[in-house]
């Protein structure tokens, strides 16, 4: 490896530590801002507001509720390298547990969506670039503009209304048919688990249930790929190369999707990285909406709930995947395009 990519990498690196440092120390400030006595969070974490005195004593003692808040951040962050994430409220079994439920199920949601906005965002950012101020242009614009900017939850019940509820096409919410037996747990995905083992009424019920949330996900996240995708394919399409393929009599269409697309490629591949990590937080509203039991439908409902340990430990989770993603995009960004200055 380069000394200068691993130098930078390991900038990256100590960078990423430390903003998840700096996270974990907002999260804190911010709940002991909201309840502000140890008895308070105390109760919180017990989920009963008139719990014994001996209960909440033994939780203030146990989680070091009436410690410095600096000692209670070092002690969580130890907690946390050593696997003791806490005990969640509702379930009454360690967070761990339901994390590594919940997450899988939420990535067998996120990782198609993010390929399908990909694709049908590089898709129309090249025909909007290819006919530039024509009417597909203005009609590619309207579209991503106005999926773009509507809230995630407006297009999802969107979607649960006429597609679910009007046409009947497909279930209004959850992962898969209740009357179904889950087939053996090979891996932490339950898809990837029903292909394994070729249960095909399975994993036929959960891709009908996936079909609409991963398609509510991809539609309000698509239009920055196509922004993207169009802005640089018509920056590169000023490029000397590109009026070289028009002068030699090359046809249009390998001049702008073979030429022009492929060099424009570069930050759309490091976009991708970025999409996944903020789609597992976008998940959390629209997964709530169509009841699919995934990381953020136990986001939401641990929320309501009041399930102290179970937000810290999640929203630590939503924040290190997106921070995960900003590294990955920066390597990735410096690896494939070589001007780019690692200094």
């Amino acid at each position: 490896m380069d000394t200068k990519l691993a130098s930078f990498i390991l900038r990256r690196l100590i960078n990423a530590v430390i903003t998840l440092f700096i996270l974990i120390v907002i999260l804190f400030i911010l709940i002991h801002a909201i309840v502000k006595t140890p008895q308070g969070l105390a109760e919180i974490i017990a989920g009963n507001p008139h719990a014994p005195p001996s209960e909440i004593q033994e939780i203030i003692r146990q989680y070091g509720l009436n410690q410095p808040l600096y000692i209670q951040i070092f002690t969580y962050i130890w907690n946390l390298l050593h696997g003791n994430w806490g005990t969640d409220v509702v379930y009454k079994v360690p967070e761990l547990d339901l994390i590594g439920k919940f997450l899988p199920i939420t990535l067998e949601l996120v990782i198609p969506a993010v390929i399908l906005s990909t694709i049908i965002g590089i898709i129309s950012g090249a025909i909007a670039a290819a006919n530039r101020k024509k009417w597909s242009d203005y009609l590619i614009k309207g579209v991503y503009l106005t999926t773009w900017a509507s809230p995630p939850f407006f297009v999802a019940v969107i979607l649960l209304i006429v597609v679910s509820y009007d046409l009947g096409l497909l279930p209004s919410g959850g992962i898969v048919n209740p009357l179904l037996k889950a087939p053996p747990s090979y891996t932490p995905f339950p898809l990837l688990n029903s292909l394994i083992a070729g249960d095909w009424p399975y994993f036929t019920s959960m891709i009908r249930h996936m079909i609409l949330p991963m398609f509510a996900l991809s539609l309000v996240s698509f239009g920055i790929v196509t922004r993207l995708t169009r802005a640089t394919m018509l920056d590169v399409m000023e490029s000397e190369f590109v009026k070289l393929g028009f002068m030699k009599g090359l046809k249009r269409r390998k001049v702008v999707y073979g030429m022009a697309l492929r060099n424009a490629s570069i930050p759309i591949i490091t976009l991708v990285a970025l999409f996944f990590g903020y789609s597992v937080a976008g998940a959390v509203v629209i997964e709530d909406v169509f009841d699919y039991k995934g990381m953020g439908w136990f986001i939401a409902q641990s929320i309501i709930s009041l399930d102290y340990i179970a937000v810290l430990d999640t929203t630590i989770i939503v924040g290190f995947s997106i921070i995960i993603a900003n590294l990955i995009a920066d390597i990735l960004y410096a690896v494939i395009d070589p001007r780019v200055k690692l200094e």
